[in-house]
């Protein structure tokens, strides 16, 4: 199954153009490598409006399956990616962000600080990434073997409910 990912940086530096998107570009080489197609990346600075409404804006555009966000999700007063993504999804989804921190606190201790969110805005899954490439790299890793039953479910697929339990 071929997934459209929408992939957007969020970082007031990278949107100033004063230091280059590496996660951004590493979240691109992960999704190609699992044959899935990146239709739309942008990076956009840490602001609620232009967040939510890029984030809205790729959602209803009927052009994407996912939308993965890095940056934005820690302690600092200017990460407020989290925010914005519950300002535009309509159901969460919390047990991706808990795989994601459960996994990462083999890692880590500071997993426990990631405010990441996840969920579905119409047909379209947001999910929330750190902004250091090794924590995306990692939780990538976590949620891509689901992503596609995901998006299948999303889409209805008559199959999706195949092969679960009663």
């Amino acid at each position: 199954m071929t997934l459209r990912i929408g992939i957007l940086t969020v970082s007031d530096r990278s949107a100033a153009g004063l230091r280059d998107d590496a996660s951004g570009p590493l979240l691109i080489t992960l999704v190609e490598a699992q044959s899935w197609e990146v239709v739309k990346a942008g990076v956009v600075p840490d602001e609620l409006g232009a967040i939510s409404e890029t984030l809205a804006s790729w959602a209803d555009s009927g052009s994407l399956d996912v939308i993965l966000t890095t940056g934005g999700t820690g302690f600092s007063p200017r990460d407020i990616t989290p925010e914005a993504t519950l300002k535009v999804i309509e159901r969460r989804t919390p047990g991706l962000v808990e795989a994601i921190r459960a996994k990462s606190l083999k890692i880590t201790p500071h997993a426990m600080l990631s405010r990441a969110e996840a969920g579905i805005r119409g047909r379209v899954l947001v999910i929330n990434f750190p902004g250091s490439p090794k924590a995306v790299q990692e939780n990538f890793e976590v949620i891509a073997p689901v992503l596609p039953h995901a998006v299948d479910l999303l889409r209805e697929h008559p199959d999706s409910e195949a092969g679960h339990r009663p």
